[in-house]
């Protein structure tokens, strides 16, 4: 059911790994020894189900300034002779973040090791990254000649520098070493990546490989095919399928039902794509068909089509799909979900306790089933979506659950919206400031520090600022 590196929800690394509110207040009661080491190990060892969309972040950063933690467990990460042969973002993204937020709340000793780890580290572009947002002109400028070095003076050398600098994230650094005065050599060699990253954009754009007006359907076709053929984990279906539409005609129907049908997988997935996304009346039966394929990427661009489907007709039918046990029924009850009415409420229901039941608190399908219940106002839903903000690793489904349970649950306001106020995720502690029962300490605490704290979103501080009124303390 869960990540095997996933402690239980009751314990305190569990807690911290979620990145919930009760992480931090069960922190701050145990002994600071254990909050401390169960605090290093989810910096060092990312518990995030996909460190691209989940924050963590500013949320350890905080605690770790609450318990007035020490670098050395981190500095120890950063510079283990892994980072050598792993210089992959997930292993330092998250301690170089955590060591970002403390430079930003005045801790001189995480901003010196940032600085060291962009002149020594495998994952130095993200180091360089933190320091752009927080460090001085002069500190960047000096870091310069010792980041453009790890570049050698070879044509392999220069095209991986003018990609550094054109794919960087945060360009203020390069920009100023290229205006160095003081270190001419390495502004050269700035000033000529910047340009070479210029020309190969524009190379590219004289060289289009793609679709080109007077292309046929089977044409667009055979090019998706290509590409499926050529590049399997960068399919073209969804690029040819607006192709499609721009060059196909009512004439092409029956080669494009024919390519749905039984075509190669490229074209198969394009033409599917296609006939959904023209709620052609044979594509609901082409997909239910396609979806029951034993080929992996056309039942999932199936299932996927489906679901982008907004037709009366598509809904009707999903109702009547919703109670099957395959991928179908899953993507039948998604729909509902999102587009359904109050009738489907029973459909969306048992969907969502079936996926808990026989997926855990971590089914993928979670995600639209809950924001279904909230958004149907399902108030049998409660117990269930509970245990799915209990249970759940993925702190972007507890937020949706925290919001589901916002409309379904009367005790939310004195309960789960109190420990949401110190949630890892930005739009869950938005929701407990506007949700949360100003009849603790805690509460009107909290809500003070989020709205002095310039670390803080101003979405959040928007919401906590609309909940003091004429009656209560300034804050």
């Amino acid at each position: 059911m869960f990540d095997p590196d996933i402690a239980p929800s009751g314990t305190l690394l569990g807690l911290l790994q979620r990145g919930r509110g009760d992480g931090t207040l069960h922190a701050l009661a145990a002994p600071r020894a254990e909050a401390l080491a169960a605090l290093h190990h989810c910096v060092l060892h990312d518990p995030r189900h996909d460190w691209q969309i989940e924050n963590r972040s500013l949320y350890y950063a905080r605690l770790h300034l609450e318990l007035d933690g020490g670098l050395d467990p981190i500095e120890q990460h950063l510079f283990h002779p892994d980072d050598l042969v792993d210089g992959s973002e997930q292993r330092t993204g998250l301690a170089l973040a955590v060591l970002g937020h403390l430079a930003s709340y005045g801790r001189t000793d995480a901003l010196l090791l940032l600085r060291r780890y962009a002149v020594a580290g495998s994952n130095w572009a993200w180091a360089l990254d933190e320091l752009a947002l927080r460090d001085e002109d002069d500190a960047l400028k000096a870091l310069g000649r010792a980041v453009v070095a790890r570049f050698p003076r070879t044509p392999e050398g220069e095209a991986d520098l003018a990609a550094a600098v054109r794919d960087a994230f945060e360009p203020r650094p390069w920009r100023l070493w290229a205006d160095d005065q003081d270190d001419p050599d390495t502004a050269a060699r700035v000033r000529a990546a910047r340009e070479q990253g210029s020309f190969d954009r524009w190379q590219r754009q004289l060289r289009p490989s793609g679709p080109r007006p007077g292309w046929s359907v089977g044409e667009v076709l055979d090019w998706a095919q290509q590409g499926l053929d050529q590049h399997p984990s960068q399919p073209r279906h969804a690029a040819a399928a607006r192709c499609m539409t721009a060059v196909a005609g009512p004439e092409d129907r029956p080669e494009i039902v024919e390519a749905a049908r039984s075509g190669p997988d490229g074209a198969r997935c394009t033409a599917l794509r296609h006939l959904a996304e023209q709620q052609d009346p044979e594509a609901l039966d082409l997909l239910d068909a396609a979806a029951a394929s034993p080929s992996a990427v056309v039942a999932e661009v199936a299932i996927a089509s489906f679901e982008r489907m907004r037709s009366t007709a598509a809904l009707e039918r999903a109702r009547g799909w919703a109670r099957r046990p395959d991928a179908v029924g899953r993507a039948a009850a998604g729909m509902l979900a999102c587009r359904g009415g109050r009738q489907d409420s029973e459909l969306v229901l048992a969907a969502l306790r079936t996926t808990v039941r026989t997926e855990g608190a971590d089914a993928a399908e979670l995600w639209t089933l809950v924001d279904g219940a909230g958004r149907l106002s399902i108030a049998c839903a409660a117990p269930v979506l509970r245990h799915i903000y209990r249970e759940t690793s993925s702190s972007q489904l507890r937020g949706r659950a925290a919001r589901a349970l916002a409309a379904t649950d009367p005790s939310f306001a004195a309960g789960f919206a109190v420990e949401c106020l110190w949630d890892c995720e930005e739009t869950t502690r938005e929701l407990a400031a506007r949700h949360a029962a100003i009849g603790d300490t805690r509460v009107v605490d909290q809500l003070r520090r989020l709205a002095a704290d310039p670390a803080e979103e101003a979405e959040v501080q928007t919401a906590v600022r609309s909940r003091f009124g004429p009656d209560m303390p300034a804050v």
